[in-house]
């Protein structure tokens, strides 16, 4: 277990670019997020630069790590706690290398237990697979059954799930033994991301 890293909880992705970034993020930090990943696809580098340079002081005013969604580089530049790697944005060894011993780095594996045992061996912090359920974020992702999380957990990491969660739909999931749902427009898409967290972070108490 990383110790940068939470034992369970909201994992946050934000949905960027959106003139209300940090309004929103801070929300969700208030609301009770464990993790927050800032997730922006766009090559508008300088703006880039500069949001997760303000979500990286707002995080740390919260004790919070932030996560960089596939730019190493970025996560480098800005001193963020990690990078989280999907399947085309490079190799995690050379993450490993280029952000440190202590950087806390992800891993996509989908519905593949094989990539799982392979991120592990290559020495990732945490594994997340989906998508769970259909995803207004990934509507062509690949579907991931509860049993994967089951079969995912003797290999020893934190589990984040994703992919159209609710807190409707949660609770299978974290039976199967997810230790985060990550969540994008179930936050991110709500007139009141505070709120939404709170709602997911309350499945983790009962």
């Amino acid at each position: 277990m990383h110790p940068r890293f939470p034992r369970r909880g909201v994992y946050a992705i934000t949905d960027g670019p959106r003139p209300d970034l940090l309004a929103a993020a801070a929300a969700a930090l208030r609301g009770g997020a464990a993790i927050l990943q800032y997730r922006d696809k766009t090559a508008d580098t300088a703006r880039r630069r500069e949001e997760a340079l303000a979500l990286q002081d707002l995080c740390a005013q919260h004790h919070v790590p932030l996560i960089v969604n596939d730019d190493v580089e970025l996560a480098y530049a800005i001193g963020a706690a990690g990078v989280h790697l999907g399947e085309h944005d490079g190799d995690l060894v050379s993450a490993r290398a280029r952000l440190g011993a202590g950087a806390i780095v992800g891993v996509s594996c989908y519905d593949a237990l094989a990539r799982a045992r392979e991120a592990v061996a290559a020495g990732a912090d945490y594994l997340a697979f989906g998508a769970f359920f259909p995803s207004a974020t990934k509507p062509n992702a690949r579907h991931a059954a509860p049993d994967l999380l089951r079969a995912a957990k003797p290999l020893g990491l934190p589990l984040v799930a994703i992919g159209g969660i609710t807190p409707d739909n949660a609770r299978p999931l974290l039976e199967a033994g997810a230790d985060f749902l990550a969540v994008v427009s179930g936050v991110f898409g709500t007139a009141d991301p505070e709120a939404a967290v709170r709602r997911y972070a309350a499945l983790f108490t009962k």
